[in-house]
């Protein structure tokens, strides 16, 4: 049996209270194991035994190093005994304990081994639970949502409530960082019935603090703090200092949009102060960035700088840049490493090539069977270098695809001068659920085709879509003078493309849409070495994001720096001074 995985992402360095839970329930002392351990290494027990007294230590050792020990020990007997089911248990338990141990890149690797050779059950499912985990930590939130419905659907048929729950509540965390609230309160209301049902009081807290936050974002402070301060309480009577450091945060955010600046630092305070007595660094780095912003509110610039430059500290002492790169370099999903064969392929016919070549100078006397091998090696190559060429102009701007082929990487750039465009279709979620699966796809499809069309004939590079959202730019991978005034005109075409669908009788269903405008200076580049995927990252995202989320049905919101761009050749009108979170009132227009 695989042990569920740690309900709290975020401190994934540390044994999450589900880890615990089922060691409480199902495992053995520490004396016990150590016992048991001791007994192992003596070789004191029966041959058949082997693989079962290694199964428990792998399982039940909390402390990493000691759960790597035993689960490659019981990976190589496994092998040894040519048993599948012992074999997936020690990779997901060796994943586990690389993913204790902070090296999130070879965990994904042992997660993905134990899930080809997982049985399609409850094992499974839990295997895809560890693997979206890691996902949301590395902040590929489309590959964790995909995870962890695949394991929710799994789980569902085998009725393993702890886990559909922890499934089900980290899916909900994957929608609030991706800001579809309808569908995180859904899910996580869903994770907090079962919690309760179930009698798991720390489920309900961790369910309790996220409503909180989602009730934030959607504006409703005073039940959001009715969840929050739920959540604390309970929190605080497990010692659960991660959680109540991150959800005094959020309560700092709430009393700050009510403008109480005072309560609001208090809980900041309060968050940093618990956090430096359990040395707790990524709760510091989150308290020392709040701290900042809101002394920077308030004018105290000394202060704001002093814990601003507290919060780099802590920040640069989580993230191992190492790491990171380490995790580019992993395969980005399950399924790309199933393509990897036809790479291989590829790779061997070069190689037969030169071995053909150098035959051709040594065997004079087979020259023309030699000769006609190579002209049929070659074509074939052609072809698929032909079609590798294709794909790779599909996934990845022309000139970042002769930079890689020649460097055999992309080196991340800085743009100044880029406008960045983000869609969204209205109330999608709430009609999502009447709507046939396959219905729906087709007519996302149907949208995102046009999109991509007017993308193209404008100059700009679509970014990628996540759900129903559409993200392109225009001024990148090169700049282009004209960026702004290109994004705007295909912004009215995609605008003028879903109006006209609406009335439209195609067997399509439609819905209206809402488009934001920013320009600003943005870094470009790719990520990981398969599947790769042209990205942008910046605030100029961030606040293109917000002017999406700003805007009404049917209209395009600009950004005041957009506006500035393209007001000589575009009407617009002007919609005053607009509260953003996090970001306080920014000048908005509508394009007319």
């Amino acid at each position: 049996m695989l042990q569920p995985t740690i309900l709290k992402k975020k401190a994934f360095f540390t044994v999450g209270f589900f880890f615990i839970y089922f060691f409480s329930v199902y495992g053995q002392t520490q004396i016990h194991l150590d016992s048991l351990a001791t007994k192992y290494n003596a070789g004191n027990y029966k041959k058949e035994d082997k693989l079962k007294i290694l199964r428990e230590l792998a399982e039940d050792y909390l402390d990493p190093d000691k759960k790597l020990v035993f689960s490659e020990a019981l990976i190589q007997a496994a092998q040894s005994a040519d048993s599948t089911g012992f074999l997936c248990v020690g990779f997901f338990h060796k994943g586990t304990a690389l993913r204790l141990k902070g090296d999130l890149s070879k965990a994904l690797e042992n997660y993905f081994k134990a899930a080809k050779i997982a049985r399609k059950d409850k094992q499974s499912g839990e295997v895809y639970i560890s693997i979206a985990d890691v996902y949301s930590i590395i902040g590929n939130h489309t590959n964790a949502v995909d995870y962890y419905q695949k394991s929710i659907a799994i789980l569902r048929e085998e009725k393993d409530s702890v886990n559909i729950a922890t499934a089900l509540y980290n899916l909900g965390d994957e929608y609030i960082k991706i800001e579809k609230l309808d569908s995180a309160l859904r899910y996580t209301r869903e994770s907090q019935t079962i919690f309760n049902r179930i009698n798991s009081e720390m489920g309900e807290a961790y369910c309790l603090g996220n409503i909180g936050i989602i009730y934030s974002k959607l504006g409703d402070d005073k039940q959001a703090e009715s969840n929050l301060n739920r959540a604390i309480l309970l929190l605080e009577e497990m010692n659960e200092y991660h959680a109540i450091c991150e959800f005094l945060v959020s309560m700092s955010d709430i009393y700050l949009e009510k403008g109480d600046q005072q309560t609001a630092m208090n809980y900041a305070r309060r968050s940093l102060q618990l956090a430096e007595q359990y040395g707790l660094k990524e709760q510091i780095s989150d308290a020392d960035e709040k701290l900042s912003d809101l002394y920077e509110n308030a004018g105290d610039h000394d202060k704001a700088l002093q814990y601003y430059k507290n919060y780099i500290l802590y920040r640069d002492s989580v993230n191992n840049i190492q790491s990171v790169q380490k995790m580019a370099d992993l395969r980005t999903n399950f399924e790309v490493s199933r393509k990897q064969v036809e790479v291989d392929l590829l790779n061997q016919q070069r190689r037969n090539q030169r071995i053909l070549m150098i035959s051709l100078f040594i065997i004079l006397g087979l020259a023309f069977i030699i000769l006609g091998t190579l002209y049929w090696y070659y074509k074939t190559i052609s072809r698929e270098k032909k079609r590798s060429e294709s794909l790779l102009l599909n996934i990845l701007p022309a000139e970042t695809a002769e930079e890689l082929k020649h460097k055999g990487k992309v080196d991340a750039v800085k743009l100044d001068e880029v406008t960045v465009l983000f869609t969204d279709f209205v109330s999608f979620s709430k009609l999502a659920e009447h709507i046939e699966p396959v219905q729906l796809v087709k007519s996302i499809d149907f949208y995102f085709k046009g999109f991509d069309e007017i993308a193209t004939k404008y100059g700009l590079e679509k970014i990628k879509t996540i759900g129903d959202s559409y993200m392109c730019a225009c001024g990148l991978p090169t700049a282009n003078p004209t960026h702004a005034r290109n994004v705007v005109l295909a912004a009215r075409e995609m605008n003028e493309l879903v109006s006209h669908a609406l009335t439209a009788e195609d067997g399509f269903n439609h819905f209206q849409i809402r488009i934001g405008i920013h320009s600003g200076p943005v870094v470009a580049g790719i990520v990981g070495i398969k599947k790769w995927q042209y990205d942008i990252w910046g605030d100029t995202v961030n606040i293109a994001s917000r002017m999406e989320s700003k805007s009404e049905p049917g209209r395009i919101n600009l950004s005041e720096t957009t506006y500035l761009i393209i007001k000589d050749e575009f009407p617009c009108e002007y919609r005053g001074e607009i509260e953003v979170k996090n970001r306080g009132l920014l000048k908005m227009y509508f394009l007319s």
